[in-house]
C-alpha cells in the first residue's frame, strides 16, 4: 500500500472511507504505472483551515493487492462504526425566505453531498410558514433521529429550538408556564446551517459562519451543551433565550428595524444610529439571585473555549445534582440583590455573542454551558460616554470599565417598573409583584411612559416586565465551542491520515 506523502489526522476527523476507481484519477507515480492493476481507496477528511474554517478534502491509496487494500477499506470502516457520537438519521428543516433566501440552494449544493458522503439518511422539510418547524417537531416520530438541523438564521434555530424542547417537556409532563419547573434536558442535538442574515449563535459556537464548517461539525458528532433562559411573565410563559436578552437599546433598534425589512441588514445600522441619537432611558428595579454555583466571574479573561473547564464543572455538579434529586433540584434560599436606577440598556447573555462586527461579542467571557447569564447593566449616562461604551464592543478594551457599567454573573431575574413600586407597599417581593411599564424620560415631554421591546435572540417580545431563569445545559448543538489557537493550517495541508506503510 503505497503513497508519496505523510498524512496524519484523527480517525474522529474522517468523514468517509470509499472504494477508487483507479483510472479515475490521474497520479504520477513513476513506475508503479508499469505494473499490474491498481487498486485504491479514497479517504475523506477534515482539513481545517484559519478562522476555523473546515473544508472536506481527500487522499488516495493505492496498492496492487486486491485483498490488502480491501482490508485496509474494512479496518477504517469498522474504526469509523466505533464513532457512536455519529449521527446516522437527521431531520432536516428548510427555510426558503430567510435572509438572502438562499436556504434551499445552500443545503442542496454544500451541505447534501457531504450528508450523502458520509451515509447519513436525511428527511427533508421545506417550512411553508412561521412556525412550520416549530409545530411539526411536536407530530413527528423525533425519538427515530439522532438530530435536528435547521437550515436559516437565528430565528430558524430558535423556531427548531422551541419545539425541540417544548416537545420534550409534554412528553415528560412539565408545565413549561411555571417559572419554577425543573426542565427536562433535550439529548437531541440541533445542528445549524447558517443561511440567514445573522448567524450569532452558529458563530459564537462554531467560531464562523460557514455551511461547509457547520456541515462537517454535524458530521463528526461534535457536541456542545449550551444554557437556555426560560422568559415568564405572570406565570405564563412567553420564549427561550440562549443567546441576547436586550431591553432599551437594543430592543429600540430591534423595533424600529423591523419596520424596515425593505432596508436589508443595513436597516440594523440606520435604527442603530437613530436609536443611539434618540437616547431614551428606561427606570424601573432589578432583583437578581447570583450564580454563586458557578466559577469565574464576567471580567476575568478566561473566555469559553473547547473543552472548557468552568462548562465541565458545571455539566459535572448538574450530572451529580440529578443523581441525588432527579428533576427536583434544590431551589436554594440565596438572597435577591435589588438595584434600583435609570438604565440606557438591559442586557442578559448566556454566550458572548461575539459576531464579525464584535470579535469579544457583549460579554466576552461569558459561558456556553455554566448555568448562568451575564446581567449587564448601562445606567444612564451622557450620549459621549455611550458611545465610548459601544465602541469598545470592536476594540480590545475593557467594556466593562465605566462607572455606568454594572456586570453580574446570576441564575435568574426579575424586572419591575417604577409605576408597580409606588402601587405596591412591599418592595422586595419581587415573586408576586404585577409587573407594569418601564417609565422613560424625555427631554421634550418631562416623563412619558412607553415601553421599550424585548430583543430576545433577534426576535421582538413586548412583555416589558419579565423574570428569567437559566437551565443549565438544557440542550445540546452538533458543535465544539470556539477552538483554541486555530491557526492557517494550509501549509499544512498534506498532513493528514499517518502513512499506514
Amino acid at each position: 500500500c503505497v503513497h508519496t506523502e505523510n498524512y496524519f489526522v484523527p480517525i474522529s476527523e474522517i468523514i468517509a472511507v470509499e472504494e477508487t476507481e483507479f483510472n479515475k484519477k490521474q497520479h504520477n507515480i513513476g513506475r508503479w504505472q508499469k505494473m499490474a492493476k491498481l487498486h485504491a481507496f479514497t479517504v475523506y477528511y477534515v482539513k481545517k483551515a484559519r478562522n476555523h474554517r473546515w473544508r472536506c478534502s481527500d487522499v488516495t491509496f493505492w496498492c496492487v493487492d486486491e485483498h490488502l487494500c480491501n482490508q485496509w477499506m474494512q479496518a477504517l470502516k469498522e474504526l469509523l462504526e466505533m464513532e457512536k457520537s455519529r449521527p446516522k438519521q437527521l431531520l432536516v428543516y428548510i427555510n426558503p425566505y430567510g435572509g438572502k433566501r438562499q436556504g434551499k440552494r445552500i443545503y442542496e449544493q454544500k451541505v447534501a453531498p457531504l450528508f450523502s458522503l458520509a451515509s447519513i439518511s436525511t428527511d427533508v422539510v421545506i417550512t411553508e410558514h412561521a412556525n412550520h418547524a416549530k409545530d411539526n417537531l411536536f407530530e413527528v416520530n423525533i425519538y427515530k433521529y439522532d438530530g435536528v438541523v435547521c437550515v436559516g438564521g437565528d430565528g430558524m434555530f430558535s423556531e427548531v429550538m422551541h419545539g425541540l424542547i417544548g416537545r420534550m417537556q409534554k412528553d415528560s409532563g412539565i408545565d413549561q408556564n411555571n417559572p419554577k419547573a425543573s426542565l427536562v434536558q433535550c439529548n437531541i442535538r440541533i445542528g445549524i446551517i447558517p443561511a440567514g442574515s445573522t448567524d450569532c449563535i452558529c458563530y459564537s459556537t462554531v467560531g464562523i459562519s460557514d455551511p461547509v464548517t457547520s456541515a462537517l461539525h454535524i458530521i463528526v458528532g461534535d457536541c456542545q451543551p449550551l444554557d437556555v433562559s426560560s422568559v415568564h411573565h405572570n406565570n405564563t410563559f412567553l420564549k427561550y433565550s440562549v443567546s441576547l436578552l436586550g431591553y432599551g437599546f437594543y430592543g429600540d433598534i430591534l423595533k424600529d428595524s423591523e419596520k424596515k425589512r425593505w432596508m436589508g441588514p443595513m436597516r440594523y445600522d440606520y435604527s442603530g444610529f437613530k436609536t443611539f441619537l434618540s437616547h431614551h432611558y428606561y427606570e424601573g428595579t432589578i432583583a437578581y439571585q447570583p450564580a454563586k454555583h458557578t466559577h469565574g466571574s464576567p471580567r476575568d479573561k478566561e473566555s469559553c473555549r473547547t473543552g472548557c473547564y468552568i462548562c465541565k464543572k458545571s455539566e459535572k455538579r448538574l450530572a451529580e445534582q440529578n443523581k441525588e434529586h432527579g428533576l427536583k433540584h434544590e431551589e436554594g434560599e440565596e438572597e435577591w440583590k435589588v438595584i434600583k436606577g435609570k438604565f440606557l440598556a438591559i442586557n442578559a447573555v448566556n454566550m458572548s455573542c461575539a459576531c464579525p462586527r464584535s470579535p469579544k461579542g457583549l460579554s466576552p467571557a461569558a459561558h456556553l454551558a455554566d448555568g448562568s447569564a451575564d446581567l449587564i447593566l448601562v445606567r444612564k449616562c451622557s450620549r459621549f460616554d455611550f458611545l465610548r461604551y459601544l465602541v469598545r464592543h470592536t476594540n480590545q478594551d475593557d467594556q466593562f470599565d465605566f462607572p455606568f457599567v454594572d456586570v453580574y454573573r446570576v441564575k435568574c431575574f426579575q424586572f419591575t417598573s417604577k409605576l408597580s413600586e409606588d402601587n405596591e407597599s412591599n418592595v422586595m417581593d419581587i415573586g408576586k409583584k404585577r409587573f407594569g411599564q418601564f417609565c422613560r424620560d424625555h427631554p421634550a415631554c418631562c416623563c412619558n411612559i412607553v415601553n421599550s421591546t424585548w430583543n430576545c435572540d433577534g426576535e421582538t417580545l413586548d412583555s416589558s416586565a419579565i423574570e428569567v431563569r437559566v437551565h443549565c445545559q438544557l440542550m445540546k448543538l452538533f458543535a465544539r465551542g470556539i477552538e483554541e489557537n486555530c491557526k492557517d493550517e494550509a501549509a499544512h495541508s498534506q498532513s493528514s491520515i499517518e502513512q499506514l506503510l
